[in-house]
């Protein structure tokens, strides 16, 4: 072996070689992807980063003495996944391409061979495609990572961080580090916490993001700030979420709302460019992405991050049914009283009615009962009680329906007006507390686009729709706790014609707070932040915190504040949701290259473990058993 890497170097990869490399001398380093002995010559394909090459083995090879005879005796012994090195010539394969392969042209006659390390058979074939269990792959991620869709997708995220730090550098921004260990905020989501030994019985939380301290970098006069940075969140895990993420963070001084999306815009245009050869000025001439307001979003999709690349809005039928006292139909009946009558209190759930409208043409005529009773079941997962439906005929009446019997024909031309029906189309309807119907909607909205092939059901199908969902509440109401909470963070900044109505009628102040949305995913979300002490202590006061309270929580920012802070803002981009959705991946686990379970574990490395005695008693820290 010492012969390769001390005296033959590396000089090409096995996927760069192409038909005018005919007849050079290469040195390739790599693993034996496949072998197959055809008697008399053996052939080999080796894998490297960059792809593969056909090596051939030939101990009749002319001009190099011994050397051919000895590498193909020693191929002879070789399986899958060695790593070797070999020194060989370049040679045409003439009408034996393999259009399959980038070096399909050519072929690597061997002269000499070098076995670096022999392998144990792998659990599972190093293969594009693969029915092995995601479990089994991440138990062994360091093999599931040689194969070629895993590699392609770490190389764009590769390509997204350079492009990203290109980016900022040239707009005078400053990659600036914060801690990972800090102090725990409550109101954000759940941190991690880390035992201090030195001093015991305290802890650290790991920082959920670099929030506080970017804010404090504008206070200190740093301007431009941004970070490619970890953050860590204790929430349950799922599809599109891991307890250890990256982001984008960004923050700027002296800047409005649209010089945030002004910067950030330009920040997706380059990584769109870099990573996939795409100019979004094709699909945004103007350089901008579209704004919609979160009301509006809210009421269309049921979310505040809508699939745009499809349509199928929602209908709203609250007032329709409130001015029909129900319409004959019983369960809206309920909800129509109770508004009607004035019964409403702050302190319970809002209740609604929506309504999916499905066309005929896309397929509201085609779904039959059974496929239709399959999407109810779907939404009872979601806690829903049912799916009320209705098929609308040529003229208008309600068919496959038992909402048919009772529902008044003002009532049923009513909703066919306001959702525009019209013959062969499906009806859907949602109706009870808010949240609960915003989202059994919002999922049911995606899951018949997919079933109806709108959209893929995994990756953007060469659409991508990008938008600004803008003017969200500052505030919201917890039915748990029976007080108004900040919808964000109780740093974001009111409008300014909002603020007498803080301590008025808090839910109706709006905020500048934004999220930046792509194919019905959040892919950024930030705000201006409120930076007057005097409408911070009105947020506050709508929050039932006190003075000493909030600096308990909030002490050392507070006191930034006072010492010439500048209006500021900014955002966060999530880094391993961006490389999914650019790459077309179907989980955040495909983009990260050691990511946990969607039970958080490690299958890999068997984490987390459970600390040995000697361990707990330094920290001064004991167990309860769950099972105690």
């Amino acid at each position: 072996m010492a012969r390769f890497i001390d005296e033959l170097k590396r000089n090409a990869h096995c996927g760069q070689l192409r038909a005018q490399d005919e007849g050079k001398e290469v040195v390739l380093f790599g693993w034996v992807a496949s072998y197959r002995d055809h008697g008399g010559c053996v052939f080999v394909d080796l894998r490297d980063r960059e792809g593969i090459t056909q090596l051939v083995f030939d101990p009749d090879r002319k001009g190099h003495g011994d050397l051919p005879k000895a590498a193909y005796e020693l191929a002879q012994s070789l399986r899958s996944e060695w790593v070797i090195g070999v020194r060989g010539l370049v040679v045409g394969r003439g009408s034996n391409k393999n259009p399959r392969l980038a070096t399909g042209e050519i072929e690597v006659h061997v002269i000499e061979l070098g076995v670096f390390n022999k392998a144990e058979t792998p659990p599972f074939e190093i293969i594009d495609e693969l029915d092995t269990s995601e479990e089994k792959r991440l138990q062994y991620r360091y093999l599931d990572l040689r194969r070629a869709p895993l590699q392609r997708t770490l190389r764009i995220r590769h390509r997204l961080h350079q492009a990203t730090r290109r980016y900022f550098d040239d707009k005078g921004f400053l990659e600036l580090e914060t801690p990972f260990m800090v102090k725990y905020t409550p109101g954000g989501a759940r941190n991690f916490l880390v035992p201090s030994r030195t001093h015991q019985g305290k802890f650290y939380a790991l920082a959920e993001s670099p929030q506080l301290f970017k804010q404090l970098y504008m206070v200190a006069g740093f301007d431009r700030y941004f970070q490619i940075v970890k953050c860590f969140r204790d929430e349950d895990p799922r599809l599109d979420r891991q307890p250890e993420f990256t982001q984008i963070d960004v923050e700027m001084s002296f800047v409005s709302q649209d010089d945030v999306f002004r910067t950030m815009e330009g920040l997706i245009f380059a990584l769109w460019k870099e990573a996939l050869g795409i100019d979004l000025h094709d699909l945004y001439p103007e350089g901008r992405f579209p704004e919609m307001p979160f009301e509006e979003s809210m009421k269309h999709y049921g979310n505040d991050k809508p699939d745009l690349r499809f349509d199928l809005p929602h209908t709203d039928l609250t007032g329709v049914v409130i001015d029909h006292a129900g319409g004959g139909i019983p369960f809206f009946k309920d909800i129509a009283d109770k508004f009607i009558k004035g019964t409403y209190r702050r302190d319970l759930p809002a209740e609604i009615i929506k309504a999916l409208r499905v066309p005929a043409q896309i397929g509201g005529n085609s779904l039959s009962r059974t496929e239709v009773d399959k999407l109810e079941e779907f939404v009872k997962g979601m806690g829903a009680k049912g799916l009320a439906r209705a098929k609308v005929d040529a003229e208008g009446n309600w068919t496959q329906s038992p909402l048919a019997k009772t529902v008044t024909p003002e009532m049923r031309k009513a909703i066919n007006e306001a959702v525009g029906a019209k013959d062969g189309d499906l009806i859907l309807f949602q109706f009870g507390k808010e949240s609960v119907v915003q989202t059994v909607m919002a999922n049911l909205r995606v899951h018949l686009a997919k079933k109806l092939k709108l959209i893929p059901e995994v990756g953007h199908g060469g659409k991508f729709k990008f938008l600004w969902v803008v003017n969200p509440p500052l505030f919201e109401y917890d039915d748990e706790a029976k007080k108004w909470v900040a919808a964000h963070h109780a740093f974001t900044r009111p409008h300014d014609t909002d603020v007498a109505l803080i301590d008025q009628d808090p839910g109706k102040v709006l905020c500048h707070r934004y999220d930046l949305v792509l194919n019905g995913f959040e892919i950024g979300g930030g705000s201006i932040r409120l930076h007057d002490p005097a409408v911070q202590a009105k947020v506050f006061a709508a929050m039932g915190i006190g003075e000493e309270e909030a600096r308990q929580k909030f002490g050392f920012l507070l006191d930034a504040l006072k010492f010439g802070a500048p209006p500021h803002g900014g955002i966060a981009v999530g880094m391993d949701r961006l490389a999914m959705l650019v790459s077309g991946a179907e989980s955040l686990r495909d983009v990260i290259p050691f990511p946990k379970t969607q039970k958080g574990t490690d299958l890999m490395t068997d984490a987390p473990t459970r600390p040995s005695p000697d361990q707990l008693t330094e920290l001064r820290i004991r167990v309860i058993d769950p099972q105690s």
